[in-house]
């Protein structure tokens, strides 16, 4: 008789359905006073938060990269939820932004509810974190785009800063104290070099290296990223921040001058703060330590440029807020584009 009905070719409408139906509740824990409505319409509505005088948005999209293989060669899902969500809201706050509300993607060959549902309650995980709404989303059935198990992801942020109060690292000067919020592992970059020591070493994703302290190698890689928007925004609020850089693919070397302005260098030590064991274990499959520091964040997932006077008063906030904290150097004059410079490689 042939192919007669979508489901058929490959696409279930009824799991779409139970999907939606199954993150409602997710959705709603994030919801914020300025939602206007809920799932299920063309678009979200979002009016703009009272009380403010010249607002500009601030957008940004990203995905979790080749971390999403090791989770679907594990089957641990929940964790790229909050993944998709920090590489978006902790590039916006970089602007002094509060994220508002998120957006997701979801693509797959054959719609898999219970995993997609896994993976959507954590990005209502990583909304709570962030204090943004997940105002809406799409799921894509795509039959024979994608292989079985596998699907991608894409997330959308949106958030508001006072036209005055835009961050850019211009105010930055020599002598000024750069303070790292600590990471709990790769956050959400450098999986491809990473998967391919642990193939080249052989090695199930269930292993124990010794280094990783009874982690296995799949518990070590999936730590969520950490979402840092509340503790910068707390910091913003109370102490005079020159400037905020995510640190994600290019490490500080690469992300930390993006904040800067030119004439000015970054003179970092990288013995200054305690690095998660994964990345000792990288080191010793033998990725020398400038490319290490080149590719992952080694430690800092997110840096804060403050003055010297206010380097004590801003670790003393961020640990009440909860976060780990050090300052990790300074900044020094020099010549041409802002720079880093790493002391005590190893």
């Amino acid at each position: 008789m042939g192919t007669k009905t979508y489901q058929e070719a490959g696409v279930d409408i009824a799991a779409g359905n139970a999907l939606v139906e199954a993150i409602k509740p997710a959705a709603a824990r994030t919801r914020r006073p300025e939602v206007l409505g809920g799932l299920g319409g063309f678009g979200g509505l979002f009016s703009l938060p009272e009380g403010l005088e010249d607002p500009v948005l601030v957008a940004g999209t990203d995905g979790v990269g080749t971390k999403l293989m090791v989770a679907q060669a594990t089957g641990i899902h929940r964790g790229l939820g909050q993944d998709l969500v920090a590489m978006c809201v902790n590039d916006i706050v970089v602007c002094g932004a509060e994220p508002l509300f998120f957006l997701d993607y979801f693509a797959t060959g054959r719609l898999e509810v219970e995993a997609a549902r896994e993976v959507i309650e954590g990005i209502a995980d990583g909304c709570e974190q962030a204090g943004a709404a997940l105002l809406g989303g799409e799921t894509a059935e795509m039959p024979g785009f994608y292989a079985p198990g596998h699907f991608d992801l894409a997330g959308f942020a949106v958030g508001v800063v006072e036209r005055a109060k835009i961050l850019d690292g211009k105010s930055a000067v020599a002598g000024d104290r750069v303070i790292g919020l600590l990471s709990n592992g790769l956050h959400s970059n450098g999986y491809s070099l990473a998967r391919k020591l642990v193939e080249e070493q052989g090695l199930p994703w269930d292993a124990r290296p010794e280094v990783l302290g009874g982690e296995t190698l799949a518990e070590a890689l999936l730590e969520p990223t950490r979402i840092y928007v509340k503790a910068a925004l707390a910091l913003l609020a109370a102490q005079p921040v020159r400037s905020l850089a995510h640190i994600t693919g290019g490490g500080l070397i690469e992300n930390l001058p993006r904040s800067l302005p030119a004439g000015l260098v970054a003179r970092l030590d990288a013995t200054a703060w305690r690095r998660p064991p994964i990345f000792d274990l990288l080191l010793e499959w033998g990725v020398p330590p400038l490319e290490a520091h080149r590719t992952f964040n080694m430690g800092v997932g997110f840096c804060a440029v403050v003055p010297a006077e206010a380097a004590d008063a801003s670790l003393a906030l961020l640990a009440g807020a909860g976060v780990e904290a050090v300052e990790i150097g300074e900044l020094v004059s020099g010549d041409g584009p802002a720079a880093v410079e790493l002391e005590g490689l190893a």
